[in-house]
Formats: C-alpha cells, sequence, structure tokens
C-alpha cells in the first residue's frame, strides 16, 4: 500500500505537529510534553477540566475534539496503544483549573491501567480526579457485562456532553455523572468490509474475505460478532439499526441523537445512504430523531466500513448537545 508517510516510526509525531500548525486558533502542544495537546482555551480558574486520550489513528478522535466547550486536553498514544500515564497526567495537569479534572476515556486495558496511574500521580499535587469510561459497544459483549464493553463512538458523545456541562460551571461531581449518564445512553455497532494496515508493519492487521462483511468489529480491527455476505446497504443498515435498539430497549416516542461514522475509506456519499435508510429504521421503531451527524468522526486509518451510535436523549442531554463549541472535530 502506498502511503503519504516519511519514517513510519515518526507519523504520531508529524501528525500531532501538523494538526496543531492547521489548528493552532484552537489548539497547542503542552510545553511539557509533545504528546498532550491542550485547547487553547484551558485551563480556565475556577472550572472543571475535562480530559481524554487514546491512540492515534482514529483521528479526527482523538485529539480533534479539543476546544471551546468541548475536550481541555488530549494525551497521545502511539498507533492504537494506550497514551503513557505520564502523558495521561500532563494532560490533567494541563486542563487543571482549580476545580477538578474529569477523565473521559474508553474501556481498554492500556487505558484503564495508565489513566489510574495517573490519577495517582496527580493527586500527590492536590488534583482531584474523577472518571467515565465508556463502554458503547454493543457487540464486544453481552449486556449481563456491560463493564466489558469496549468504548467506541459514543465516546464521541460523552465528551460533547461532558465539555458542555463542564463549560456551565457545574461541579466535578456533576460534570462526571452528566458525561456517565451520557455514555450510558449510547449504544453503538461497527460494520467492517475491509481491513487497515499500520504503517511500521506494512500489511493488514486482519482479513476480510472478498464478497463478505464483518458485524461488531471494533475500531482496531477487533473480530466481530459475526461474518456475513457482503449485502445491499438498506440490509446493512436493517441489521445495524436493530443490533442497536433491541440492546437500547427504548420505549417509543424517545428522542435520540444518532451519529454515523465512516472508518477512514468509506466514501462520505455512502455514509449517507446508509443514515438514509438508518434514520427510516429507527423513527419506523417508534423514536424521534432529534439530530443526527454523518461523517468522519471516529476512524481507523484506512479500515472501510462504518459505525453507527445512537444515545437516548433527555431534556438536559439535548440542551447540552446544543452547547455552542468550536473544535477540529465538529
Amino acid at each position: 500500500m502506498q502511503r503519504f508517510v516519511n519514517n513510519p516510526d515518526d507519523i504520531v509525531d508529524e501528525t500531532v505537529r501538523g494538526f496543531v500548525r492547521a489548528h493552532r486558533d484552537l489548539v497547542r502542544i503542552d510545553p511539557n510534553n509533545n504528546r498532550v495537546v491542550v485547547s487553547q482555551f484551558a485551563p480556565k480558574q475556577g472550572r472543571v477540566g475535562v480530559v481524554t486520550g487514546g491512540g492515534s489513528g482514529h483521528e479526527p478522535a482523538f485529539i480533534g475534539y479539543t476546544g471551546r466547550n468541548m475536550v481541555d486536553a488530549v494525551a497521545v498514544g502511539e498507533l492504537f496503544s494506550s497514551p503513557t500515564a505520564k502523558s495521561f497526567a500532563d494532560a490533567i495537569r494541563a486542563s487543571n483549573g482549580g476545580a477538578g479534572v474529569v477523565v473521559l476515556y474508553g474501556n481498554y486495558a492500556g487505558d484503564n491501567m495508565n489513566v489510574k496511574m495517573a490519577q495517582k500521580m496527580v493527586a500527590k499535587e492536590g488534583i482531584e480526579v474523577l472518571t467515565v469510561v465508556a463502554n458503547d459497544d454493543v457487540c464486544s459483549a453481552p449486556a449481563s457485562e456491560m463493564e466489558k464493553r469496549r468504548g467506541v463512538a459514543g465516546e464521541i458523545f460523552m465528551w460533547k456532553i461532558g465539555g458542555a456541562k463542564a463549560a456551565s460551571g457545574a461541579s466535578l461531581q456533576e460534570v462526571r455523572d452528566t458525561a456517565q449518564r451520557a455514555i450510558d445512553n449510547c449504544r453503538s455497532i461497527g460494520v467492517g468490509l475491509g481491513p487497515c494496515t499500520l504503517p511500521a508493519v506494512g500489511h493488514p492487521n486482519f482479513q476480510i474475505e472478498p464478497g463478505k462483511m464483518e458485524f461488531g468489529i471494533g475500531h482496531h480491527g477487533e473480530p466481530g460478532a459475526f461474518v456475513a455476505d457482503l449485502r445491499p446497504a438498506n440490509d446493512v443498515a436493517d441489521e445495524m439499526v436493530k443490533v442497536v435498539l433491541d440492546d437500547h430497549n427504548l420505549p417509543a416516542g424517545t428522542e435520540v441523537a444518532v451519529l454515523v461514522s465512516g472508518l477512514g475509506a468509506t466514501p462520505i456519499n455512502e455514509l449517507y445512504v446508509l443514515h438514509d435508510r438508518i434514520e427510516q429504521q429507527i423513527e419506523a421503531r417508534g423514536l424521534v430523531v432529534h439530530k443526527a451527524y454523518v461523517g468522519n468522526y471516529f476512524t481507523s486509518l484506512e479500515m472501510v466500513g462504518a459505525t453507527l451510535t445512537v444515545m437516548a436523549l433527555d431534556e438536559e442531554l439535548k440542551s447540552l448537545l446544543a452547547v455552542e463549541t468550536a473544535c477540529p472535530g465538529f
């Protein structure tokens, strides 16, 4: 595969530098750690800080959601790898305005370990940290084991809601609890049509046979729940909606936010084809689509595929979703 790459070992640092150059009005690199991207609007004295972090290769996640009324600082990891505990700690320090910091991140072993280590590191400096662990990936574990589910594109809604709540001047506990409610109200599924390739490896990190597709695939190429024959877009959308809403079990009349994200190599027009059917099927279930997002919001290098996230809304979540923000990812 041909790529725009210099030394594959430098791709993360070069990505971060290029990102910050392009969006210097919104973000900067932390002077103490070149693997931490900080909002130009942070820290703000007396306001709760919001931090996330994760592996590179998912752009615009995670760095793209740094900005005004969103995430204050992001710890950057290697491709598909957790940021270090030091990077998480430095991101916490960079976002600390004296009212504590909430760390909103995905349910992966490395992230869990490094966030906990960072939490202990900054506690010695008097910085209080609360956390929310995203677990919206329906196919990664059964409903009876929600705590084992991975965090995927539902994290975007968690960041949006958490950032808006912090901007309102809410307390650390209030920001944490509202972000938790947001991710608790999210369900997601991914469908893969083709794999991705890590630049330093040079070959796909998994295989999908021609004419096949994989439901429930993870953002790093984790195996899906089942392999199926390639189907027309409407059939794929129907299956995605069924899996997500069967797990959600929402009463008729519930308002929802919908996010359809490409995984990196899917043309935007195909995402709109999927969304057209997805919204029809959601409404056929008696739900009301309050807001929809369609585009590349949480990718996986050049993987071919798409994800669907549905977040159930209440009046507060609707108002927080509407709070104006400025970040490269939206």
